[in-house]
This record gives structure tokens, C-alpha cells and sequence, in this order.
């Protein structure tokens, strides 16, 4: 086993999902999911080597779902233990104002993470439990803590700052901070290089549409604004949650549904966006209920693309003209529709789509717009993993220059 390999977590509620890859050469050893973790039916899916391993059961808890994950490796010829990995990289979904920038974790790093589970309760504390887990079973090997807020905390003061009183924004830690910073920083940089243009040239606006959704705006390679806040909840529809929405719903929603605010915060990121509009948040099952003929569906995605526009405009408008339209993530990568839809009748603004080149089948990173289109609009695969390794290794790297 080559010695530059890198381990990446990224540990949910009630997953595990983790990569064994080579920063440099951006080759997969090894990839596999823990899924529901905690419960009776809990499983692991391995993939090595071409060839793919199920393994069914009750998973107690995270560290029993790592020991399983170090299991499968040895059993497919990679012992992590024994042969060693050169560091292992931890998805962070939120740092706060503490963490922007790839941490090399400790036990006060930990404890502080901990602490910013109150600005991420669903996501912090199961990223810790990872941590945790993944230093108890590798006590040798140097840990380091991948922001998702990292990119998007410079962003400009008018654009992070909610208008609300000021005294209590800063005690409680109340800004933009944004999410998915990494794929947005990824796909960014991809761009750059298919466009063959220095990023710092370059204005661009980034869809990351999966079943969390997002979108930022960026010049010169830095953000400077993003749809998602305090929280991943507000901006664009998503799968399960609303995005934008008046305030004012929660406290009516308090008075008159007598809902508790633990409800209400389970309504808003559970149990609405497409699945709260349509019954599903697939968006392949949302396409086959359109062409059924089913109009709640067809509304629920009507809503989708109108947000989209919403911000595309807004982001337009911001930016005083963009270079490049990206989509990413799971929808955003093979939905021809909602790239189609999202960027129709804009050709006065620049914005065209090519239809063949938009309904071609391909998984690779591509343009879908005409070549003497003015803006670019481009269809790029992220790869948070890859991008996690790589800053994971940049500062073992750095470690390790300091001790010699």
C-alpha cells in the first residue's frame, strides 16, 4: 500500500461513509457506507478492488461501524492498522468563527467542535463521534478537521450580517456562515482549469443541487455571498427542507398549530421541501409522479426551479456579470430537466444551453453551452472527498516540514 494514502470520514447521525484515496494521483482504494447505525438492521457496503462487499446487522455505535470499516479493509488487503495511512481527513459541517481553515485535531479541538453543536445539533455531534472514533482506533495516525462554513466565512459584512439586533447576533453567534463550502470551492477550481483561466479572473455562480441544495456567488475565486446561512435551511428548495421562508411562519405555526419548536424544526428541515410538497424528495420518483400526471409533484417542482431562478438573478445582479453557470451534486450532475428549466429563455442575458449537449449522457465535467455563448455554463462532478484528503495531507505536509 502506497503510504500517501488518506482516509476520509464523514460521519453522519446514523452513517458512515469513507474513501481510501490518493490525494495526488486522485485514485479510490477503497469506498463504502455505514448505514443506520444504532438500529436492528444496520449494514456496511464495501467497494475494493472492483468488487463490492455487503455485510448485514445491528451496528451499536459509531466506533463499532469504524472497527467494521477497518474489518473490511484487511479482508479486501488493506490493513490501516498495520500498513498505515498517512493521515485521516474528517468532514466538519460547521466551525463557527472558531474553524476556517483545515484544522490538525486535538482534544481542545474536539471539545470545541462539541461546543459548535449548538449551531449544527443534527450534524456536530455525529462528526465528533466519527473523530472520536476514528483517534481511538488510529491513536498514531494525525487527524485533521475539514470545515464546511470554511469557505464562505470571509464573505462581505453586508452579505453575512442578518438584521437583527446586533447585541444579540454576536452573543449567540448569528451570521451567514454558508455550507458546502468544499464542493463549492472544488467545482470552483475545476472551472478555472477547463476554462484554462486563472480563477482570480473570473465570476461565477455555483449550483450544488443534491437533496441539501446551495448556491454561491463568486469573484476572483472568493465568494461573496451563498444561499444557506446560520443553518443549512434557508435559500434554495431541498429534498427535505424548506429553504426561504417567511419568519413570521414559525411563531404562527407555534400559536396556531400549537407546535412545540422542536416540531417546527423537524417540519422545516424533515418533513418539507420536495418530500413536504409532492410525498417524495427523490428526484428521479419526483419525475416519474410529473409524467403520471401528478400536480403536486409537478407544482413541487415548479417551486424548485422558481427559487433557482430567484437566485440566479439575484447572484447576476450582484456579481454585474458572471463567466460561468456550474451545476454539481447528485441532481444538479444528472438532471438535464432542472439545468434546462432553471436556465430557460435567458439567452439575452447570455445564458443559453445547448440541448444536445445537455441531454448527452456522460458522468465526466463538461460544457453544456453553446461554444460562442458568452457565458459559459458547465456541468462539473464534485469530489468533497478528494478535496478533504488533499488539505488533510497539506497539513500533515506542513507537520512534518515543522519537525524536520
Amino acid at each position: 500500500m502506497e503510504q500517501d494514502l488518506v482516509l476520509v470520514i464523514n460521519s453522519g447521525s446514523s452513517s458512515i461513509k469513507y474513501q481510501l484515496l490518493d490525494p495526488e494521483s486522485s485514485v479510490v482504494a477503497a469506498s463504502g457506507i455505514v448505514e443506520r447505525i444504532g438500529e436492528d438492521d444496520g449494514r456496511i457496503e464495501h467497494h475494493a478492488d472492483g468488487e463490492t462487499t455487503e455485510r448485514p446487522g445491528r451496528i451499536a455505535d459509531h466506533t463499532a461501524g469504524l472497527r467494521l470499516v477497518f474489518d473490511a479493509f484487511s479482508a479486501t488487503g488493506h490493513d490501516l492498522v498495520g500498513e498505515g495511512v498517512r493521515a485521516v481527513g474528517h468532514r466538519v459541517v460547521h466551525g463557527g468563527e472558531v474553524f476556517y481553515q483545515p484544522t490538525l485535531i486535538d482534544d481542545a479541538v474536539v471539545a470545541a467542535i462539541a461546543d459548535l453543536s449548538v449551531l449544527a445539533p443534527l450534524h456536530n455531534p455525529a462528526n465528533v463521534a466519527g473523530i472520536e472514533s476514528a483517534r481511538a482506533l488510529l491513536p498514531g495516525v494525525p487527524q485533521v478537521a475539514v470545515f464546511d462554513t470554511a469557505f464562505f466565512h470571509s464573505l462581505p459584512a453586508a452579505a453575512k450580517t442578518y438584521a437583527i439586533d446586533a447585541k444579540v447576533a454576536a452573543a449567540h453567534g448569528i451570521r451567514k456562515y454558508g455550507f458546502h463550502g468544499t464542493s463549492h470551492e472544488y467545482v470552483s477550481g475545476r472551472v478555472a482549469e477547463l476554462l484554462g483561466r486563472d480563477s482570480a479572473e473570473l465570476n461565477q455562480i455555483i449550483f450544488h443541487l443534491g437533496n441539501g441544495a446551495s448556491a454561491s456567488a463568486l469573484r476572483g475565486g472568493r465568494p461573496i455571498d451563498t444561499t444557506m446561512g446560520l443553518t443549512p435551511l434557508e435559500g434554495l428548495v431541498m429534498g427535505t427542507r424548506s429553504g426561504d421562508l417567511d419568519p413570521g411562519i414559525v411563531p404562527h405555526l407555534v400559536r396556531s398549530a400549537h407546535l412545540d419548536i422542536d416540531q417546527v424544526d423537524t417540519l422545516l428541515n424533515r418533513d418539507s421541501g420536495i418530500k413536504g410538497l409532492s410525498g417524495v424528495n427523490d428526484f428521479r420518483e419526483l419525475r416519474r409522479l410529473i409524467e403520471s400526471g401528478d400536480q403536486a409533484a409537478r407544482l413541487a417542482y415548479d417551486v424548485y426551479i422558481h427559487r433557482l431562478r430567484r437566485y440566479l438573478g439575484a447572484y447576476l445582479i450582484e456579481l454585474g456579470g458572471v463567466d460561468a453557470i456550474t451545476f454539481t451534486a447528485g441532481v444538479g450532475e444528472n438532471s438535464p430537466q432542472v439545468r434546462a428549466d432553471a436556465l430557460a429563455d435567458l439567452a439575452r442575458f447570455g445564458i443559453e444551453v445547448d440541448q444536445a449537449e445537455n441531454s448527452a449522457k456522460g458522468h465526466g465535467a463538461r460544457r453544456i453551452s453553446p461554444p460562442d455563448a458568452p457565458i459559459a455554463v458547465l456541468v462539473v462532478p464534485t469530489n468533497e472527498e478528494l478535496a478533504i484528503a488533499r488539505a488533510a495531507r497539506q497539513v500533515v505536509a506542513e507537520l512534518e516540514l515543522g519537525r524536520s
